[in-house]
């Protein structure tokens, strides 16, 4: 009886053997396959169109960065002129002789940092105007003061620094020409201009 247990035990085993034998494959070794990342399984990245190239027979040249656009603005096909025209950026006022930012012109501020963190290619210059009143030395001085406060706030914002130039034209450019405190009100200004994108 004990001899007829043994036999059915080497046969049980002998047609396991077999039996896995014939299911593999001649010289396939199965190898353990790491888990697929969750960057394996991502779908890939949209890749936004190309812009249109130049006219004639100048070569297309990508410039565009390596991530796909943050919102619409950042593949605007507007040139610079187009954009400043029609700026999304605002200006932000100030009261006379005054440098500080008071809540309106905070909240200008911080819709600006908005846009400019969805258009991340944007590098702008805040130009620091004053009314006419005051000396040149003055209003130049005022101006940059102006400038200066709007790009700190812009910073603080989020913004970084490399991307915000300034410059103060002191009371050169005025939005009116008026001689009443409803216009010089709207010359004393930290005006945003697109400088590049």
């Amino acid at each position: 009886m004990r001899r007829m247990q043994v036999f059915c035990s080497i046969g049980v085993i002998a047609a396991v053997v077999v039996t896995g034998c014939a299911r593999r494959q001649k010289g396939a070794v199965a190898t353990p396959q790491p888990a697929p990342t969750a960057e394996a399984t991502a779908p890939p990245a949209a890749v936004p169109p190309v812009p249109p190239g130049p006219r004639g027979d100048q070569p297309v040249v990508d410039n565009r960065p390596s991530t796909p656009a943050l919102a619409d603005e950042a593949v605007d096909g507007r040139n610079l002129e187009e954009l400043n025209r029609d700026s999304p950026l605002r200006p932000a006022f100030f009261p006379l002789d005054s440098s500080d930012l008071d809540d309106a012109a905070r909240a200008v501020v911080a819709g600006n940092a908005d846009i400019l963190k969805r258009n991340p290619r944007w590098v702008i210059t805040i130009e620091g105007h004053c009314d006419e009143r005051g000396t040149a030395e003055y209003n130049l001085a005022l101006g940059e003061r102006r400038a200066l406060a709007a790009k700190n706030y812009l910073i603080s914002l989020g913004i970084t620094d490399a991307r915000v130039k300034t410059v103060s034209y002191g009371d050169e450019f005025p939005f009116d020409r008026g001689q009443s405190d409803d216009a010089w009100s709207k010359n004393r200004r930290a005006h945003f201009v697109i400088s590049s994108k």
